[in-house]
Formats: C-alpha cells, structure tokens, sequence
C-alpha cells in the first residue's frame, strides 16, 4: 500500500506563511497526480492545486498568486507554500496522490490531514 504522512500545519496569523509537506510510503510504480485539497467544518472538501510529474500544475482561484505547489520526483514528495494566508484558509490540509505501485496495481491514497488555521 502507498501511504502518505503530511506534515507543516499549524497556527498562523493573517498574512503569514506556512509549508506543507505530504511524503509517500510503500513501493511506487509511477505517479500520475499529487495534489493538495482543505475540507474547512461544514464544507465539502476542496481542491487546492495539484500538480503532475511533468509539472503540468493547476490552482483553485482563491489561491492563485498565493500558494505554489511543487513535487520532488526522486522522493515522491509532494509540497505546497501557502503565503498571505487569511482566516477562510482555515481548514484540514488533505495530500492526495494517484498512480500504480510497485505490483502495478492503481492507488488512489489520502493523508491523515493536517490542521492550518489564520487567524486574523
């Protein structure tokens, strides 16, 4: 099995930054998608940006100029720098990521979540 641990949440005031990090585990074939998405209470869960192994990337509108994702291929880790932070960033911070692994078996994997909260 892939298995993801995220890591960087925390709390943060308005404006500021934080980084979050989501590492793969387990024997991976090949990966066709990483991605972050945030389920904030209440709301459904959402994408925030994923990104593909040639770097084809896209954002959701509400953090675009404002987050940037990116990957490390030789480590299956995938990152996101959330800076300008506002208080509707407040959210649990989901990594998903999407290929075959090593018995070239297809995997769809999710972290536990980790806790971002702006406060303003």
């Amino acid at each position: 099995q892939v298995q993801l641990v995220e890591s960087g949440g925390g709390l943060v005031q308005a404006g500021g930054s934080l980084r979050l990090s989501c590492a793969t585990s387990g024997t991976i074939f090949s990966i066709n998608a990483m991605g972050w998405y945030r389920q904030a209470p209440g709301k459904q869960r959402e994408l925030v940006a994923g990104i593909t192994p040639v770097d084809i990337i896209n954002y959701a509108d509400f953090v675009k100029g404002r987050f940037t994702i990116s990957r490390d291929n030789a480590q299956n880790t995938v990152y996101l720098q959330m800076n300008s932070l506002k208080p509707e960033d407040t959210a649990v911070y989901y990594c998903n990521v999407r290929g075959l692994d090593g018995q070239l078996r297809p995997y769809d994997s999710w972290g536990q979540g980790t806790q971002v909260t702006v406060s303003s």
